[in-house]
């Protein structure tokens, strides 16, 4: 069976499942272009923003436990044929129309059957109940939606505890920047142990740049969002660098938001309070946590649960430690035309900087991989570069 660090170095690859990629990536005009702008043969997946589509193809890998290989002639090689089409791509074009008529005939048009469903990491859903899942302990798997809990403490008085634990909101009100370096490596060790730059300025701007000096042909990592656009560089897929204008754009924002915690009660509206639960730090291969130490932790925590709409209605969910108070996980759902899209950022390791409790260690986890990044070096309120917070300059050699 295919590991999973395997199919996560390929996985965004899949991008090309439905279609594949041309010459193209962004128009004379710098406008963003969509998927059939961008890839070619798109048949399934015409006229939706290029990171929701690759979303898309994120929500098809996770479900099938996929790689690009699976569906693509030559995958892997110099010689891969992204347009061919392929039994299995043919298939995944009638899934998604599938899909779709069910949600509409059935439910209104709401997502509420996806690929994962029914494959739940399969390539052949499971159709037969299995006695050892019936008479076994049952995994508990939140739903994406919160209602409010009762009993559970108001959402605004959860927030004011993180607040008053992040260093008080008249110390937090003075926070405009942050400037931290330190490790990083991606899922399975990709890239080797590389060097990270994050910067931020307040209210909305924030840039994580991770340079792998291991492996300088393979690319940086790299997300800017400068408060009103967004990018991606990333050397594992095949767009290599592109701008954000679905739901991943509003997700940078709120990750630039929560960069400062004074103004968190500002970002979300319809907030809820889910049920305390426990949560624990998301699993990892030795291959990743031993490059970079203290990268992974691998401690559970009791946590209070607050739920709130985001910009253009970006569905987050938020985990508070119940011991000190500060914001262990956000959950945010993108969207795409088969499901949700979950991307989970796990802070950890909280230290004192002037007065205010920031995170040293970070985990940012989509579909298609994670980076897992120790800070050495934190400041607050020093001079950042401001380019840094747009497109990401050219590639060099280094």
């Amino acid at each position: 069976m295919m590991t999973l660090s395997v199919r996560v170095a390929t996985a965004i690859a899949v991008a090309a499942l439905i279609g594949a990629l041309t010459t193209a990536r962004v128009s004379s005009q710098n406008r963003p272009l969509l998927s059939d702008q961008v890839f070619k043969n798109v048949q399934a997946l015409k006229g939706i923003p290029v990171d929701e589509f690759l979303g898309t193809m994120g929500i098809m890998a996770a479900s099938l436990q996929f790689d690009c290989s699976d569906c693509h002639v030559n995958a892997g090689t110099a010689n891969v044929d992204w347009a061919a089409d392929t039994p299995r791509k043919i298939m995944a074009r009638r899934m998604v129309n599938m899909v779709t008529a069910i949600n509409q005939t059935n439910f209104g048009g709401r997502q509420l059957v996806t690929c994962w469903t029914c494959h739940r990491n399969r390539d052949k859903p499971l159709t037969t109940p299995t006695l050892a899942t019936i008479y076994g302990m049952p995994t508990v798997e939140p739903d994406d939606v919160i209602t409010q809990f009762p009993g559970a403490d108001p959402p605004e008085a959860v927030l004011d505890r993180f607040i008053q634990a992040s260093g008080g909101a008249q110390r937090l009100a003075s926070l405009t920047s942050i400037s931290a370096r330190g490790t990083a490596v991606g899922f399975g060790g990709l890239g080797g142990d590389g060097s990270v730059e994050l910067i931020a300025r307040a209210p909305d701007k924030r840039a994580t740049i991770i340079l792998f000096k291991a492996e300088t042909n393979r690319g940086d990592q790299i997300r800017t969002y400068d408060g009103a656009t967004g990018w991606v560089r990333t050397p594992l897929n095949v767009v290599g660098e592109f701008q954000l204008i679905g739901s991943d754009l509003d997700g940078a924002r709120v990750d630039a938001q929560l960069s400062f915690p004074g103004q968190i009660k500002s970002i979300f509206t319809n907030l809820k309070s889910g049920p305390p639960t426990t949560i624990t730090d998301l699993p990892a291969p030795t291959s990743q946590s031993s490059l970079v130490q203290g990268s992974i932790g691998n401690q559970s925590h009791v946590v209070d649960v607050v739920q709130g709409t985001g910009p253009r209605g970006l569905l987050v969910t938020m985990y508070f430690d119940q011991q000190t108070g500060l914001l262990l996980r956000e959950l945010r759902f993108g969207l795409s035309p088969i499901g949700r899209v979950p991307t989970q950022i796990d802070f950890a390791d909280y230290r004192d900087v002037n007065g205010i409790k920031l995170p040293f260690r970070i985990t940012y986890a989509w579909l298609d991989g994670r980076d897992a990044i120790v800070l050495n070096d934190v400041r607050t309120n020093v001079p950042v570069d401001e380019a840094k917070f747009g497109r990401p300059a050219p590639l060099t050699t280094r």
